[in-house]
């Protein structure tokens, strides 16, 4: 049976939006029920509803999340303890090494998902401004991990 796997993404630049996409279109030709959506349009009920979730966030200003992101989080901090038990999840981080607050946003959310109940399937990465090669490795490995899943 196929698992369920949905791609949220944070953004202020399109960079998270670009790569959650590549995610979801590498997903679905492993036969994977990938969903990809902008954080604004997550709601934590169709958190529930997926396998699996992964996260691709940048982080903004000074470690904030992206406007696009902090409704959900802002959520997802008020529910209880173990609200997200049963999701497996996994945290693409992006951000820039020249600020101090380095890939704060996606290490907000990695800690956030897994104080909610969650599981995390695969360790975050935290990728700075040249992010296309480890981003892309990444994204190959949690695919693969959600489809061995599927096929055993």
């Amino acid at each position: 049976m196929a698992q369920n796997l949905l791609i949220g993404f944070g953004t202020e630049t399109g960079n998270s939006e670009l790569l959650a996409m590549d995610a979801q279109k590498m997903a679905s030709t492993q036969g994977i029920n990938a969903k990809c959506a902008c954080l604004d349009d997550v709601d934590v009920d169709e958190i529930l509803l997926h396998d699996y979730l992964v996260i691709v966030c940048s982080t903004w200003g000074d470690g904030e999340q992206p406007d696009n992101a902090q409704d959900l989080y802002d959520t997802i901090q008020e529910i209880g303890e173990n609200d997200l038990s049963g999701t497996q999840f996994a945290v693409l981080a992006l951000g820039d090494t020249a600020f101090d607050l380095f890939c704060e946003a996606g290490i907000q959310w990695d800690e956030l998902l897994e104080q909610k109940g969650g599981s995390r399937f695969h360790e975050r990465l935290d990728c700075d401004t040249d992010y296309e090669d480890d981003a892309e490795d990444w994204i190959e490995a949690i695919v693969e991990k959600v489809a061995s899943a599927t096929n055993s």
